[in-house]
């Protein structure tokens, strides 16, 4: 089993901290999650049906109609190996792992950001997150559709997971789908804070989608989550109040990362990342305090999401704090 984020019921165990007293920043997931209404009845009681509304209410978000709704990402990126055709998998080093993890069997290949380019041209399949997770790297949309050119000329395709990229929807290839050899991931987990839900979107060719629906089955996505997604997604007072919100708060993170003497962060609206060569110490310092922060191991690094409260900034201020050095 891969390692995630969130596995507090471990470290409260470990670290012998009450569940309660914690401070979660091991996610990357929204800690001011979309305000839930009440689900009404029916969708508890009927059996899902895919003329809600929710595909509407998909497309004017995603500004595309070639979507089809799973549960959460996850289902999508176990089932595109098969659906996928190619030899050749490249991929970012470090990036959310069940990524290679679905297309072992292929020749994989993990790059640096800086080195996708001049890899373009011998990858049958380039799978980026992006932004990515961890590391936060990005590339500019016009580069994305170019790589997305090169590899579709020669049947090469181009699987692109946006899971980071609701704070900053300019820089989306979602207006892009449909387009031959093109697949783009998103979910409503981690901007909207409603991990739990499951639900997520697959942006691809028709043909593609076909083939994942009859792969996949039918109601994937339950009626509460179909109800809760669909109102989410059509509450723009919401989403431009909250992408504010986070733009200011991921400065916030990002400096006081700097302040506490950990490295230079980078990272996108909803996570600050960073390199540390004591990061198990550092991540060790933090549990101690009752804050749970992610690290991985190569490279040695470690990422924070954001606090949910005043109580929390300060509270994540003073551990850092603790861990300068004095004079």
């Amino acid at each position: 089993m891969l390692e995630h984020g969130g596995r507090l019921r471990r470290a409260a165990q470990q670290y012998g901290i009450p569940l309660a007293d914690w401070l979660d920043l091991s996610t990357g997931i929204n800690p001011h999650a979309w305000p839930v209404p009440p689900v009404p009845a029916a969708a508890w009681h009927r059996l899902p049906e895919d003329d809600d509304g929710l595909e509407n209410a998909a497309a004017a978000y995603y500004g595309t109609d070639q979507l089809l709704p799973v549960a959460g990402s996850q289902p999508a990126i176990q089932a595109l190996p098969a659906l996928v055709p190619g030899e050749r998998v490249t991929v970012l080093a470090p990036t959310y792992a069940e990524h290679p993890h679905a297309w072992r069997g292929r020749t994989l290949r993990a790059l640096a950001a800086d080195a996708v380019d001049a890899a373009i041209d011998d990858t049958d399949v380039l799978l980026l997150v992006h932004p990515n997770n961890p590391s936060g790297a990005h590339f500019a949309r016009e580069k994305l559709l170019e790589w997305h050119a090169r590899l579709a000329a020669r049947g090469g395709w181009l699987v692109v997971d946006e899971a980071f990229i609701d704070a900053a929807p300019a820089e989306s290839l979602a207006t892009a789908a449909g387009r031959p050899n093109l697949v783009v991931l998103r979910s409503l987990g981690k901007f909207f804070g409603l991990a739990g839900a499951r639900v997520g979107f697959v942006l691809a060719p028709a043909a593609l989608r076909a083939r994942l629906a009859d792969l996949l089955g039918p109601w994937t996505l339950s009626g509460p989550a179909r109800h809760v997604a669909r109102a989410a997604l059509t509450d723009r007072t919401w989403q431009d109040a909250m992408r504010a919100r986070l733009e200011g708060e991921a400065a916030r993170l990002a400096a006081l990362l700097r302040h506490g003497g950990l490295g230079e962060p980078a990272g996108p609206a909803l996570f600050q990342w960073l390199r540390h060569a004591d990061a198990p110490a550092v991540q060790d310092h933090l549990a101690r305090a009752g804050i749970l922060v992610r690290r991985f191991d190569a490279p040695a690094s470690l990422r924070f999401g954001l606090p949910p409260d005043e109580a929390g900034w300060e509270r994540l201020a003073a551990a850092l704090d603790a861990l300068r050095p004095r004079a």
